[in-house]
């Protein structure tokens, strides 16, 4: 097995220069592991993006393989929760990061990363939620032990992007009145407004330009996918006992905010993490994407590319192109 050869997709550091070629290597030039799983679909993040072009805040050591997502089936492993030919899905840890990724056709992983996937999703499924899919359903999960559907309208922010509009699609199927805010409401508010929420708004009615302490009551809830000063503002807008979650940093690292919404509303801030998500947390999270909030029509939102196409979705995601939900399917 350890000669075995594949497929994968090599960024190789050259002279200060990245280059993307795709490879063939052998399983036992994997990194170490307990688990090897035969990788059957992965998913497009701006994490891949940027790992492809060198980005050392992701990826640490060239040449290495992108991926942070997989789906496959164990191909070995010494852990015996898991048997041969078991269907698995991967997301979050260090996969695709400083670990060869889901951008080749076999990873080897400790199995204390691997998710045993749930009845409901097949493989393809799963990477169409992908990381961004996991990570809106973790915002949703946080946000809805403080706000009831019936306590007015949740905001969602970044509204035409994988995250934001996983979250707004759980939100609807749940009961709640979403609100939606982007900056493309002119080129993307039909096709928001077809996911059920009740209205689109520009981000600029969000924004507080006066930098006030405070703003009036309006959302029960927020999902921020932004951050920077989107996230400062909202949170002056929260109604007492709301609750608000951030995971994004498009909008910039840094916001602004007084104590006041917190301790005069009592507003919750919750961080979003998927990457060290606990397992138990995961679990539960993939049940929930599979059962009760499995989206309608989930493959009609993703488009399936080859390994030797995955290169210009890349350079398109890192010229800010609308590019939606790219699923890689590993051919045999």
């Amino acid at each position: 097995m350890e000669q075995t050869l594949f497929k994968t997709l090599r960024i190789i550091e050259e002279e200060d220069r990245y280059i993307r070629r795709i490879e063939s290597r052998k399983i036992g030039d994997l990194p170490e592991g307990d688990t090897i799983v035969k990788v059957q679909y992965s998913s497009l993040n701006y994490k891949d993006a940027l790992s492809s072009v060198g980005n050392k805040g992701v990826t640490r050591n060239y040449p290495h393989t992108p991926g942070i997502d997989a789906a496959g089936t164990i191909v070995k492993s010494s852990d015996p929760e898991f048997s041969e030919g078991e269907e698995v899905i991967l997301t979050g840890y260090d996969l695709g990061m400083n670990t060869e990724g889901g951008f080749g056709q076999y990873i080897r992983v400790p199995s204390q990363w691997v998710v045993k996937k749930p009845e409901g999703l097949d493989l393809k499924e799963s990477m169409v939620y992908g990381t961004a899919g996991f990570t809106a359903a973790l915002s949703v999960y946080k946000l809805t032990k403080d706000v009831d559907k019936n306590a007015g309208e949740v905001l969602v922010t970044g509204g035409t992007g994988s995250v934001a509009n996983i979250a707004s699609k759980i939100l609807v199927k749940m009961g709640y009145e979403v609100v939606v805010a982007t900056g493309k409401v002119d080129s993307q508010k039909e096709e928001l407004l077809s996911l059920g929420v009740k209205s689109v708004i520009s981000r600029e009615e969000i924004q507080d330009e006066k930098k006030k302490a405070m703003l009036k009551s309006r959302w029960a809830g927020v999902i921020d996918t932004v951050g920077g000063s989107i996230l400062g503002d909202v949170i002056k807008s929260i109604q007492y006992d709301g609750a608000v979650t951030t995971c994004g940093n498009v909008g910039g690292d840094k916001f602004e905010s007084s104590v006041y919404p917190f301790i005069l509303r009592g507003v919750t801030l919750y961080g979003i993490d998927s990457v060290q998500c606990p397992m138990d947390l995961r679990l539960k999270i993939w049940e929930k994407l599979a059962g009760p909030w499995k989206a309608d029509n989930l493959q009609a939102m993703v488009e399936v590319v080859s390994l030797e196409e995955m290169e210009g979705k890349m350079d398109a995601m890192l010229a800010g192109k609308k590019v939606g939900r790219i699923v890689l399917h590993h051919e045999e």
